[in-house]
C-alpha cells in the first residue's frame, strides 16, 4: 500500500515505515501528525485517484527530528567590472516516519 502526499508544495510517494524529509514544520519531536492532502491511495489492485484530494483519506507520520539541509551558495558576478557577490542559505526541515495510511 502506497500513497502520494503533499506536503509545503512537494509531492512524496509514501509507504508504511518510510523516513521523508519535510519542509519545516511546527511540531515538537516525537509527537504524531497527520495529511489531509492525500493525491492518490493504492491497496493492492485498488486504485483512488482525488480530484483535487481523496475524501478520507489520511497519512500519519512521527516526528523523528529537525534539522537544516547542506548550504546552498548563490554567487553573483560581472565580468570586468569588479562586481562580486557570495551568499546562501540553508534550507530548515522535518524528518518525519510515516506510522500509517488509511483510505
Amino acid at each position: 500500500m502506497f500513497s502520494i502526499v503533499e506536503q509545503g508544495g512537494f509531492q512524496y510517494k509514501v509507504t508504511e515505515g518510510d523516513t521523508i524529509k519535510v519542509p519545516m514544520i511546527e511540531a515538537e519531536k516525537e509527537t504524531e501528525i497527520s495529511f489531509d492532502k492525500v493525491l492518490m491511495v493504492q491497496n493492492g489492485e485498488e486504485i483512488k485517484i482525488g480530484t483535487p484530494i481523496v475524501e478520507g483519506a489520511v497519512v500519519k507520520a512521527k516526528v523523528l527530528d529537525h534539522g537544516k539541509y547542506r548550504k546552498v551558495v548563490i554567487m553573483k558576478k560581472k565580468r570586468r567590472k569588479g562586481y562580486k557577490r557570495k551568499t546562501g542559505h540553508r534550507q530548515t526541515y522535518t524528518k518525519l516516519k510515516v506510522t500509517s495510511i488509511t483510505a
